[in-house]
């Protein structure tokens, strides 16, 4: 596991990476670019980031004899004090790679689970995490403890046999762990559900920022809603959802949330761990794609998140994609190729609440597109449908006429049901 000690000087990584095809060089330095971030925001000093060419991948080791020999002489020339991979490796792989390196070998996947648990703030969040890790260490039993003597079954001295390995007890301590947390895990669920559930009868449409890592997105609930969230230049500074209420120019009240960032190669573990934080993303009306148009690296990670937004089955939601840093942003040849490449954009500086105006245009025209405007004539004695209406609804005028009550308004789906007898045609 990776060492976090605050008041030592920060531990020393190298980071590998691996190409099978030279075309793949620039994608391959670009991960192992964001590799780096992670391990700053882990609090590591990353000392090399080293691209490795591979014609084929050695099964026991990943990397062959004469390159790995390379690399472990790099190791010991800049003094790591661990090695991290961008891609997943198999435990055998890091048994093997820890026995030539001597030192720890650990991957993507693990970093990211020790980024995760260091900034989970919730018990949600918390839980998540454990279980991922769980899941994770089960097959890495062997790396992670070493009493393996084998278990002697009686008392006093008398053998009754060879009892059971202690690697046995481990597993099945993990696997009764990943267990509980999954029990954990649903009640706290069943507890969201509840929430969302009365989030859906009060009718105010509801919006989910996402997007890749550090694109912006708690910057963007802050400037709207004047939220105290943290904003932080860091990957994954949010792992928690934000949900704020914020009222459009038009009077119309709409709930935003703040999601948890997005990146490549992001384990198939946390997708499975954060599903029912992510599962925010699903029950809401529309997503905002933010994407940090400043980066260069813009295209990729706008199609990471649209990559994971399909493996929710999400990506056939209403979504606004808000290029987001255009302040910053100074290749117009790929804002052009993010605006073809995604219908409903707008271009705006959430540090600077630039475009601000068309983005809330957006938002009201997505709304209108996914409500119905009716005619209503309600008697009086229906004053509690008026009162549904005006809560959940959005009043565009209303005109008392005898004992009954003209309405114009426009109302979300779920309401359609309820006005029928009263429709004017």
């Amino acid at each position: 596991m990776i060492r976090e000690d605050q008041e030592k000087e920060p531990e020393k990584a190298l980071l590998l990476g691996i190409c099978t095809n030279s075309n793949d060089l620039p994608m391959t330095e670009e991960s192992l670019e964001e590799l780096s971030r992670l391990a700053e925001t882990f609090g590591l000093e990353t000392i090399a980031a080293v691209p490795c060419y591979l014609r084929k991948i050695t099964p026991a080791t990943l990397i062959g004899k004469g390159k790995l020999e390379e690399l472990c002489a790099l190791a010991s020339e800049y003094d790591a004090d661990l090695v991290i991979f961008d891609d997943e490796i198999t435990p055998y792989q890091q048994r093997n790679l820890e026995k030539l390196f001597k030192k720890p070998v650990i991957d993507r996947t693990e970093l990211i689970l020790e980024v995760f648990a260091k900034r989970a703030q919730t018990k949600e969040a918390r839980l998540q995490i454990e279980l991922a890790k769980t899941r994770y260490q089960l097959p890495r039993l062997k790396r992670l403890w070493t009493h393996l003597s084998r278990q002697v079954a009686g008392g006093g001295g008398f053998t009754k046999g060879e009892g059971e390995k202690q690697i046995e007890l481990d597993r099945r301590m993990l696997r009764k762990r990943i267990s509980r947390l999954q029990k954990e895990i649903e009640t706290v669920r069943s507890h969201r559900e509840t929430q969302r559930r009365a989030r859906i009868r009060t009718g105010i449409p509801t919006f989910a920022i996402v997007g890749y890592t550090n694109a912006g997105k708690s910057t963007l609930l802050r400037a709207l809603t004047q939220a105290e969230v943290l904003v932080e230049d860091k990957l994954f500074t949010t792992l928690d959802t934000t949900t704020r209420k914020f009222v459009l120019p038009n009077k119309q009240p709409i709930l935003l949330i703040d999601t948890v960032g997005f990146i490549q190669k992001i384990p198939h573990t946390l997708v499975a761990a954060f599903k029912s934080t992510l599962e925010e993303a699903v029950h809401t009306d529309v997503l905002i794609h933010l994407i940090d148009a400043s980066s260069p690296h813009a295209e990729q990670q706008g199609a990471a998140t649209m990559h994971v937004l399909k493996e929710l089955g999400v990506a056939d939601q209403p979504i606004i994609t808000a290029l987001n840093k255009i302040d910053q942003s100074t290749d117009r040849k790929s804002l052009q190729k993010l605006r073809i490449s995604y219908p409903q954009t707008v271009q705006i500086s959430a540090l600077e609440r630039r475009g601000f105006g068309e983005l809330m245009q957006k938002m009201i025209e997505v709304i209108e597109s996914l409500r119905k405007t009716v005619s209503l004539c309600i008697p009086q004695s229906h004053y509690a449908l008026v009162s549904e209406l005006m809560s959940k609804g959005r009043v565009i005028s209303t005109e008392y006429v005898d004992n009954n009550i003209m309405m114009e308004v426009e109302i979300p789906s779920q309401l359609e049901n309820k006005i029928q007898p009263f429709l004017q045609l």
